[in-house]
Formats: C-alpha cells, structure tokens, sequence
C-alpha cells in the first residue's frame, strides 16, 4: 500500500484547507521558478523551510527526499559549470569552469529546493483524496482530477503486478544480464504490465458502473474554509507578489 506519512499530523499546517494550501503552493513555486535572480527562490525558500518547520515532519524521511532532490542536482554540478559558456574563472584539466555556469547552478539549486519545501509542507500535508476534493472544488478539470486520484490509488497495484510478473520470470531461470536476451525480457514484462493494467482499469471502470458511478465522487461533507485558512492564504499570495516584484526590481537594476 502507499503510505503517505507527511499527511500524518496535527500541526497547524495539517489543519489548513486543502484548497488554500494548493492556490498557495501554486503561487510560491510560480514566483520562484519563474524568478530571473536568487532574491525571488531565496524569499520562497525562507517561507517554505518555516511551514517545514511548522509542520513538524518526520525528519528521517524529510532528509532522504531532501537528499534525493539534491544527489540530482549535485550531478548538474558537475555538468552546468563546465558546459555553460561564458567567462572562465579556472579550469579543471581540460574542462573550463564558467562563472556563468556556477551562477545557472547556483540558481537551479535554489529553485529546486523552494518549489520542494513548498511542496512537502503545503501538498504532501494533505491526503491524495483530499487534494482531489481541493482540485475539483477550485474547478480543476474533472478528468485531471480523477487521473490524479487513481494514478494514486492504483500505483501500488501496478507494483505488485510488475512484481508478480518478475517472479514468475525468475521461477522460469531468467537470470538479468547486459545482453540482449535480457533487454528483450524487460521489454515483455512491461509489455505484460501495460496489458494488465488495461485489462484492470476495465474491470474497475465497469465495477464502478455498476455501483452507480455518473463521473462524480459523492462527498459526505464539505469543509468550510475558516479565518485561519484566508489568513493563511493570504500571507502566502502577499509573500509571492513580493517575491516576484522584487525579484522584478532587481532584475531591472542589474539586467
């Protein structure tokens, strides 16, 4: 099953409205990725490391996801600076280090992190079903939404279904070597993946027909949002206006 352990909490950042959450990630990573300096993804970075504060997360999983977003980037460490052109600061043998490549890595590093601490503290405090109800509630389109939701529901399946594939390949004698009997293995267990992934959302798709399924999930209750939830949201629009204006300005200064 697919656990979501940052949705497990009580903090306040637990308890704020899904939709608020979303309409402010949204307008967070957009103010930093859009950002042409490091003043605009540096302010995101600040507001989001203090909801990751706030949120109170387990911090063994929080450093592996943090980790695992920067072992990527530190691989463009390497590639960036000594492939983007510009002027030379040293060399390393024969590749020539640019302080227009650190700049662009230096900048990637930062858009990276804020758009992922705005992510984990203001998505992944959320469950799946409940960010489905904030997408359709703020008119996110109805097959999106639904494609969010299953895609969610049913990956651990599709796991288990690859995985039953791959045991039943191993009982066989396949042994996974660099050739191209293995290749042409690989390639079937996906293909038999697809196929009975297919086969499965027809069978759900007409279990839920018959359980009188219109293209809408009832829901029992609507949460309303509170003072709390506008206040919220509007401390992160204004810190996003912020960010972009003064990102604007700079840029202005030093374009």
């Amino acid at each position: 099953m697919i656990d979501e352990p940052f949705a497990r909490g009580r903090s306040l950042v637990h308890g704020l409205d899904p939709r608020a959450k979303l309409v402010a990630c949204l307008a967070l990573s957009l103010a930093a990725a859009l950002a042409r300096g490091y003043l605009a993804p540096a302010a995101v970075l600040a507001f989001g490391a203090l909801l990751v504060l706030a949120a109170h997360p387990p911090w063994r999983l929080l450093l592996g996801r943090l980790l695992a977003v920067n072992g990527f980037i530190a691989f463009l460490w390497l590639v960036i600076p000594v492939t983007a052109p510009g002027t030379v600061l040293y060399r390393l043998g024969p590749f020539p280090v640019t302080a227009e490549g650190l700049r662009l890595a230096a900048l990637i590093t930062l858009k990276s992190n804020s758009v992922f601490a705005c992510v984990l503290a203001l998505v992944c405090t959320s469950t799946a079903p409940a960010l489905s109800r904030a997408m359709t509630a703020l008119h996110v389109p109805r097959k999106l939404s639904f494609l969010f939701l299953f895609t969610y529901r049913y990956l651990h399946v599709i796991a288990e279904e690859y995985g039953r594939i791959v045991t039943a390949a191993r009982l066989r004698g396949f042994v996974p070597a660099t050739d191209r009997r293995t290749y042409r293995t690989y390639a079937a267990i996906l293909a038999m993946v697809l196929v009975r992934s297919f086969d499965r959302s027809a069978r759900v798709y007409q279990a839920m027909l018959l359980r009188g399924f219109s293209g809408l999930f009832p829901v029992l209750a609507t949460p309303a949002a509170g003072p709390r939830d506008a206040v919220f949201l509007a401390a992160a629009l204004i810190a996003a206006v912020a960010a972009a204006g003064a990102d604007m300005v700079w840029s202005g200064w030093h374009g």
